[in-house]
């Protein structure tokens, strides 16, 4: 029973490690990541690239193999990834000292070049943040305040996001927005005054804004009057007699109907303020 005993556990322990060197040589990447096969220290190819148009599920994703002992692998997010700028005071192009707050996100897209230039994902955000600081500094030091509270705040953050996105590259990154989070005065005295220059410039604008509305409107009546003037001498110029007749009637409507009056009039029967109710 012996030499069986023994002829088994030679059988099991040439299974195991048959199966241990399987394991070894096989490596499972996930849709979410992408492995670079390094040999000896050197990257030989990426398994899972990321590629813009290419479809889920067809980009080399799944179980792979690779020389053990002789090939490490290296695994790379695939996803877009976050880089978060410490909250720093900046001061803008009109001298306001403001405490911004901004992220980045960005992906990577050549990773033997980020593999080669910094080793792994948490260097390049590592890197990208000073840049970033840099950068956001730079911009918003040309632009003033107010601006940032209008719709050119995106042309600062497109030509941000531009200016990373050159340094990123140089690490096999590319940067796909810049926000700010937010974009506040330091609290205090500044704030205030802030505020109490904005409300004095809000209410110029909205009394400029009310005088100009108010000059059209008079320009409007006016052209309005002189139109319908022209328009009743054209009318009641072809029948001066009916044009006298109609307007003594509009003046007995308004003389003798006026409600809440105690006003008396006493005029003559041969008064010729009358001689439209004679028929004359």
């Amino acid at each position: 029973m012996q030499p069986f005993i023994s002829l088994n556990q030679r059988i099991i322990a040439g299974l195991v490690a048959l199966a241990v060197l399987v394991m070894m040589c096989v490596i499972a990447v996930p849709e979410t990541e992408q492995v670079v096969i390094v040999r000896l220290g050197q990257p030989v190819r990426v398994i899972n690239r990321y590629a813009p148009n290419a479809d889920f599920g067809r980009t080399g994703a799944g179980l792979v193999w690779r020389i053990p002992f002789l090939e490490q692998a290296v695994r790379i997010d695939r996803r877009v990834l976050d880089v978060d700028m410490e909250r720093q005071q900046v001061t803008s192009l009109d001298q306001r000292r403001l405490e911004v707050d901004a992220y980045a996100r960005f992906r990577v897209i050549d990773p033997i070049k980020m593999y080669e230039t910094a080793g792994t994902i948490d260097r390049v955000a590592q890197q990208l943040q000073p840049i970033l600081n840099s950068v956001l500094r730079q911009e918003l030091g040309k632009r003033t305040f107010a601006s940032l509270l209008t719709p050119e705040r995106g042309q600062a953050m497109a030509r941000i996001r531009e200016g990373l996105d050159r340094e990123a590259r140089e690490y096999g990154a590319q940067v796909i927005d810049v926000r700010i989070k937010r974009a506040d005065l330091p609290d205090g005295t500044p704030l205030e005054s802030a505020f109490a220059r904005m409300a004095t410039a809000r209410a110029q604008e909205a009394a400029t804004i009310a005088a100009q509305g108010q000059k059209n409107a008079q320009i409007i009546r006016a052209q309005a009057e002189a139109e319908a003037a022209r328009i009743y001498a054209a009318s009641f110029g072809k029948d001066p007699e009916f044009y006298d007749f109609y307007r003594a009637m509009q003046s007995y409507d308004y003389t003798f109907t006026q409600k809440g009056s105690n006003t008396s009039i006493i005029l003559s029967p041969d008064n010729r303020y009358l001689k439209r109710f004679k028929g004359d």
